[in-house]
């Protein structure tokens, strides 16, 4: 935490909002009105994150930036009801900034920080051409740095650990989430204009109807979405029973898009955890949600700690394994062509909506690396560019361990993906919701639909290598061979 400011200074401070799209649990905004501050508010569509990634797509694709745009649009009202508003601009931030500090005279700039290096470079610039004192916060994760038991130099290499010893010295440091101010009084300023979709270049699809959910941005959908899942439908007593479930709304809380973009905080989510276990039950289920969060934490904390090596090819263990770059089998997977009925149905579902269930990453993520053997980078950033919930932590963390060139791998564990779809969608519910060509199959024979026979195919109106893609590869030969590979490589 940086803080620069003297008592000579005057009282007018702008919070930059970043991935923070919230009034509520904000230490910058409450610290601001704490010190009887003039405050404005800024957030600012830098051009950075609407960029490309190294492999060409959309930094930002067009489910998360229609996500984004809603949730400004949220903030904003949130500002107006208190009697303020949200300064929206669009260009480089450090710009923007420098601008705003002398057109409006402000005296002190607050915001919260982030670990990972674009949100970094973007900060260090606005630092670099800024002439007032700063401060800033950590505020995205359910524990504090500073209230765990180690600096995050010595974070622990193995989550298990981490969360033992965080659960066993901290629980009663996770900090009560802060409240919304009162009211604010408004500064003239031109408030400018939220851009649309369209500015971007970007397109939504049209709107599929199968979608788990239609996810709305902003603070106000997101707090509405939580007291459904809790309060309403009393879903969190059975969160650890159902969350590897694919179809519907409710086999998983859904928070992540709002947790990604801070239009939740972590702190606020388990405060709610904590009435729900004095005022309806504890189990299991109750702390599983915590213990999903802790998972969030620690990716979090691992990117502070490592910085630019989760981003590497060899990953945080180093380990050199020689990738393949094959264009043509990574399209396939992209379009959910790959033969496997269980990837390429989270596939499809993951490009008509922008959303895949936890437990489909983690498939069609181990096919990729451990089957097609590609470099899992590509991976990453396909989700980075279509994941309306995606974060830059999480992310590329669950992807340095699903490759197994994270920090806390397990060597070469590959998803074996009939399995998979037995153990999860065992009568094809799912696969069928998204490959209609299969509708028709039977359980049986749904997974694995080259198994067929030509008459088989023929009654059941469906032509496996036409209107439905034999196996890209042979799901056992392929981890195999990969296997051999990544040994080598240890």
């Amino acid at each position: 935490m940086t803080d620069r400011t003297t008592s000579a200074q005057k009282n007018r401070i702008l919070i930059w909002h970043r991935q923070d799209l919230r009034v509520a649990d904000h230490a910058p905004l409450a610290q601001a009105v704490a010190e009887g501050a003039e405050v404005l508010t800024l957030y600012c569509f830098d051009d950075q994150l609407f960029g490309s990634t190294p492999a060409g797509f959309a930094k930002t694709g067009a489910f998360r930036a229609q996500f984004l745009i809603e949730s400004i649009a949220d903030l904003r009202q949130s500002y107006r009801s208190l009697g303020a508003d949200l300064l929206v601009r669009r260009g480089q931030t450090a710009e923007i900034i420098a601008s705003l500090v002398q057109e409006l005279e402000i005296d002190r700039l607050y915001f919260h920080t982030y670990p990972t290096s674009e949100e970094q470079s973007i900060e260090q610039a606005v630092l670099a051409r800024l002439q007032i004192p700063h401060r800033s916060w950590w505020g995205h994760t359910l524990y504090l740095p500073e209230d765990l038991p180690f600096k995050i130099g010595e974070l622990p290499e193995l989550f298990t650990k981490f969360r033992k010893i965080a659960e066993a010295s901290t629980t009663k440091k996770v900090r009560a989430p802060l409240a919304v101010p009162r009211s604010l009084s408004k500064v003239p300023a031109d408030p400018g204009d939220i851009p649309a979709l369209a500015d971007f270049g970007l397109m939504l699809p049209p709107v599929d109807d199968r979608a788990v959910l239609r996810f709305q941005g902003g603070e106000t959908a997101g707090m509405a979405r939580l007291q459904q899942y809790f309060w309403q439908q009393d879903l969190l007593k059975t969160y650890k029973e159902t969350r590897n479930g694919m179809v519907g709304a409710d086999y998983s809380s859904k928070f992540s898009p709002w947790l990604a973009l801070g239009c939740l905080s972590a702190r606020s989510i388990y405060a709610e955890v904590q009435k729900y276990q004095q005022e309806r039950v504890q189990n299991d289920s109750t702390y599983w949600l915590i213990f999903e969060l802790l998972w969030r934490d620690y990716f979090s904390f691992i990117a502070a700690k490592h910085g630019n090596k989760i981003f590497q090819a060899n990953g945080l263990r180093k380990l050199n394994i020689p990738w393949k770059q094959d264009q043509q089998r990574f399209d396939l997977w992209c379009q959910g062509k790959t033969g496997f009925p269980l990837v390429d149905a989270n596939m499809r579902e993951l490009a008509a909506t922008g959303f895949m269930s936890n437990r489909g990453r983690q498939n069609v993520a181990s096919f990729l690396t451990k089957n097609l053997g590609i470099n899992w980078r590509w991976g990453a950033e396909w989700f980075e560019s279509l994941l309306i919930d995606y974060d830059v932590a999480s992310n590329w963390g669950n992807w340095n361990y699903t490759a197994g060139v994270g920090n806390d791998a397990r060597g070469f564990r590959f998803f074996n993906i009939y399995k998979q779809a037995k153990d999860y969608d065992p009568q094809g519910k799912y696969v069928k919701l998204w490959l209609p060509e299969l509708a028709e199959i039977p359980a049986a024979k749904v997974h694995d639909p080259s198994r067929l026979l030509a008459v088989e195919q023929q009654r059941l109106g469906v032509r496996i290598g036409v209107d439905y893609p034999q196996p890209i590869v042979d799901l056992f030969k392929s981890a195999a061979a990969n296997e051999k590979i990544y040994d080598a490589a240890q």
